[in-house]
């Protein structure tokens, strides 16, 4: 009972799936608005600065999300799933700079 109580507690405050779709989709969107506008250096300024806070942020949730792992073994599987999604973000990620510079 206390397993289930503490397991609810924690992933209570992981959000990441939200938090990889929410980076996916406003990286996605600076991206486009350069496209849009390409001489526009502020937009470029604006989404480098995005992409220092989303490793950041990024890699704080992913630290959780391992520390949950450890303390939570019977929800290893859910939690590895929610860690795969996080990580989806690193390949796009270097494919939209790749394409930027």
């Amino acid at each position: 009972m206390e397993t289930q109580n503490r397991t609810k507690l924690y992933q209570k405050w992981a959000f990441s799936n939200e938090l990889a779709i929410g980076s996916f989709i406003i990286g996605t969107l600076l991206l486009l608005t350069l496209k849009a506008m390409p001489y526009e250096s502020m937009v470029l300024y604006i989404g480098l600065c995005y992409v220092l806070f989303a490793i950041v942020i990024n890699s704080i949730m992913l630290l959780y999300l391992i520390f949950l792992c450890i303390i939570l073994p019977d929800d290893r599987k859910d939690l590895a799933l929610k860690i795969i999604l996080l990580l989806c973000n690193i390949p796009i990620t270097i494919v939209y700079l790749f394409t930027i510079f």
